[in-house]
């Protein structure tokens, strides 16, 4: 296994430290860390040319219109996009998922079919449209592997079945879901059911098409978490289903004309990105996107599963550590308990060492009731890890255990 990361010199981040500590940054899941790429086309866009879009008729207004929307041109490629697909800009996942339920005509009855491992981003803007329309939530259950159980998605389709939406890869366990099949089995019962993935965790981990994940009806995802900018979310969903949809927001930019007895909108993808955007981390996005993309040309994808397996190895030999789903297709996220160690104690710990992990929820608390926990530890690779990264984290452990008397 090649140990030393090839990218990470890329990320400027690293020549920082962190409470007097070389920086140990195994937090990607949560926000990925930004490449000098990135970091420059921002900083281009807003020293040299900026201005907002769509309105201006001078040079920089045009310039940026034309980067605008050849940063949405580029989402298309990198998710190979038929014609019949609309590109919109939100501000995260959490706001695409909150658009597709506010925006969709659910009625009374209507089912909607989520799991039992969603983030809460695909949870509770469900759950809120529920409590208005009396439509109906029901939830898959996981397999012995922590995945999201096919059957169990089976089960429940149904006449009333309007919307199944899941994630693809599970931000708190890393486990990846066989969402293709799922999506698959969702159109073969019923055409019309709206399909629609979360895959705020896939794209920063490998490369996909909307093909290979089944082809759903819109797929979500989120620019900070693939060494892109905050503040910028992706939603790409069929033309003909968001031509139906009523605006989720109103205002500036998506309307075609507006008089004091109302309004009309242009059609998608405009009427569903009122105001202005994040125009230069729109920009910058494409730069992420063209920076991942040679990555996984380069063998990215092949580095971190060899990280991933490096990481399972070694954390699994630390008596009283517990890992989740050790045996799930995963990609490199792993969440663990150590015994009798509660999960806070371990992070605020490992932050005095230098290295950043997750702990809690992680906005997952209906998972981790099923887990019959309160909360884990979260260790989450990106193309800057290397080997010594885990063996700092391993060696901090031991040190916590040896601390709290568990060693």
């Amino acid at each position: 296994m090649d140990s030393i990361s090839k990218w990470r010199s890329d990320f400027p981040v690293f020549h920082s430290s962190m409470n007097g500590k070389e920086f140990v940054y195994l937090d990607t899941a949560s926000s990925a860390q930004k490449p000098r790429v990135v970091i420059d086309r921002l900083i281009e866009a807003y020293t040299h040319h900026y201005a907002n879009i769509h309105r201006g008729l001078y040079a920089f207004s045009q310039d940026m219109t034309t980067a605008f929307e050849a940063s949405r041109a580029r989402v298309t490629k990198f998710l190979s996009l038929p014609a019949n697909y609309d590109v919109i800009f939100t501000r995260n996942t959490t706001e695409s998922i909150n658009l597709l339920a506010s925006s969709l005509s659910l009625c009374a009855g209507d089912e909607i079919i989520l799991s039992e491992m969603e983030h809460h981003a695909n949870l509770v803007p469900w759950q809120l449209m529920a409590a208005k329309t009396g439509a109906v939530i029901k939830y898959a259950t996981l397999n012995k592997n922590l995945e999201i159980d096919r059957a169990s998605v089976q089960k429940l389709l149904s006449s009333k079945t309007k919307v199944v939406s899941l994630m693809h890869v599970s931000n708190a366990l890393g486990v990846i879901n066989s969402i293709a099949d799922i999506m698959h089995d969702v159109k073969l019962f019923n055409q019309n059911i709206v399909t629609i993935i979360d895959a705020s965790q896939s794209f920063v981990h490998g490369r996909y098409s909307l093909e290979s994940l089944g082809n759903p009806d819109f797929i979500a995802f989120t620019a900070h978490k693939l060494y892109g900018p905050n503040g910028v979310g992706v939603l790409a969903g069929r033309h003909d289903i968001l031509e139906m949809m009523s605006p989720y927001q109103g205002g500036g930019d998506m309307i075609e004309t507006v008089s004091l007895q109302g309004s009309t909108f242009k059609p998608s993808p405009a009427k569903f990105e009122a105001g202005t955007p994040a125009i230069s981390e729109v920009i910058a996005l494409s730069s992420a996107l063209d920076y991942l993309e040679n990555a996984f040309e380069n063998g990215a994808g092949i580095y971190e599963e060899q990280l991933t397996q490096y990481m399972i190895k070694q954390l699994s030999s630390i008596d009283g550590l517990k890992i989740y789903a050790p045996e799930a297709k995963r990609v490199g996220i792993i969440s663990f308990n150590i015994d009798n160690i509660h999960p806070s104690d371990v992070a605020m710990s490992l932050d005095q060492m230098g290295i950043a992990v997750r702990t809690g929820h992680h906005c997952c608390m209906p998972l981790m009731n099923a887990l019959g926990v309160t909360g884990t530890v979260r260790a989450s690779l990106g193309l800057y890890s290397q080997a010594s990264d885990v063996d700092a984290l391993v060696a901090g452990i031991h040190k916590i255990k040896n601390l709290f008397g568990a060693g």
